[in-house]
C-alpha cells in the first residue's frame, strides 16, 4: 500500500496545498494501482461509482451544468517524471464514500472542524475514464456536493481512531449506498482492495492486499498501496464488496532519489515496513445506529 506526501515526516500528518492534512502511506510489492478505464472487474467500477473526492473550492470552476477540476501534475509537486501517474493532475485533499443518501464517511483528520466542512466539495466521477490524460477533469455538477454537517467525528492520539460521518447538502440520488459491515471484524489474512485517490489524484483502484495484523478492536493494519489523499477511502472486502474500513495512516509515502533529483515511491516488500492503518467502519457509532433501524 502506499500514501503520497509533499513532506513525509515519519507518521506525522502531511499538507496538501490546503489545510486539510493527510497522514502516510506507501507501496507494498508490485504498485497495483490503476484507473477506471483500465478496471476489468466490473464489481470494483460499480463500487467505485459510490466513492468521493474531497477538493478544495479554489480548485473547482463552474461553468454552465459542468465543473472543472483542475491542480499541478504529480510531476510538478516533485515526483519524478518516470513515476506512475506523473502526468496526472492532483486536486483532491482526501477520499470518501457513499454510505446513506446523503450520508458520507471519510477519516477524522479529513474532516476537523466546519472550517473543512465549508471549505471543500464532495466530488463523485473525479476520474479518467479513458485514456486519454488531461490536466484537468470536468464533471456535471449534479455530482457536485457540499458538506451541510458533520454528524460525528473522531480523532484521537491515544486511542487511533480516525473517522467522521458527514451529512451532505442534498441526497444522492444516482448512485447506490455502499453495504458497510455493522458487526464482527474481517478475518485474518483476509484478501481487500481500496479504492480513493491517492495523492490527490483521479480514482485508483488498488487490490491484491490482505489483512497483516487484526488484533485492535479499533484498526487493522494491510499491504495496501495507498498514499496521502487515500485517507478516509473505502477498504472492501475483496470477496464480498462490503466496506470493513476506513483508510487513515501508513508508512512514508515518498523517498528522495538523489541520483534522479526528484521523489519516488517509497517500496517496501508485502510483509515489511508498519502496514496501513484501516479504523474498522464498525467504530462510526452514529453510522451503525443509523443503519440498524
Amino acid at each position: 500500500m502506499s500514501k503520497l506526501g509533499m513532506i513525509s515526516l515519519g507518521l506525522f500528518v502531511l499538507t496538501f496545498s490546503t489545510p486539510v492534512h493527510a497522514m502516510n502511506k506507501v507501496v507494498y510489492g508490485t504498485d497495483d494501482r490503476r484507473d477506471i478505464y483500465q478496471e476489468t472487474n466490473a464489481e470494483y467500477i460499480d463500487l467505485a461509482a459510490s466513492t468521493a473526492a474531497m477538493i478544495p473550492n479554489q480548485k473547482m470552476n463552474a461553468l454552465g451544468d459542468d465543473v472543472t477540476i483542475a491542480g499541478s501534475t504529480l510531476g510538478q509537486q516533485g515526483i519524478c517524471s518516470d513515476a506512475k501517474f506523473a502526468d496526472h493532475v492532483t486536486a483532491a485533499n482526501c477520499s470518501g464514500f457513499l454510505v446513506g443518501e446523503d450520508l458520507l464517511v471519510t477519516a477524522g483528520h479529513c474532516m476537523k472542524s466546519m472550517g473543512d466542512c465549508n471549505g471543500s466539495k464532495w466530488v463523485f466521477g473525479y476520474a479518467y475514464e479513458t485514456s486519454d490524460i488531461t490536466s484537468s477533469i470536468t464533471v456535471s455538477k449534479e455530482n457536485v456536493y457540499g458538506c451541510k454537517e458533520i454528524i460525528e467525528q473522531d480523532l484521537s492520539g491515544s486511542t487511533q481512531m480516525d473517522f467522521a460521518l458527514i451529512r451532505l447538502d442534498r441526497k444522492v440520488t444516482d448512485r447506490e449506498p455502499l453495504k458497510v459491515r455493522t458487526e464482527g471484524k474481517i478475518d485474518n489474512a483476509e484478501n481487500i482492495v481500496v479504492i480513493g485517490h491517492p495523492t490527490g489524484l483521479p480514482t485508483k483502484i488498488a487490490d491484491n492486499a490482505w489483512v497483516r495484523n487484526n488484533h485492535s478492536n479499533v484498526f487493522f493494519s494491510a499491504n495496501l498501496d495507498t498514499f496521502g489523499g487515500n485517507s478516509g477511502s473505502a477498504v472492501f472486502n475483496a470477496e464480498t464488496g462490503v466496506v470493513e474500513g476506513i483508510l487513515v495512516r501508513g508508512e512514508q509515502d515518498y523517498v528522495y532519489d538523489w541520483s534522479k533529483g526528484c521523489r519516488v515511491p517509497k517500496q517496501c516488500t508485502n510483509d515489511s515496513c508498519r502496514g496501513e492503518d484501516v479504523t474498522r467502519i464498525t467504530n462510526v457509532t452514529k453510522l451503525m445506529e443509523i443503519l440498524k433501524k
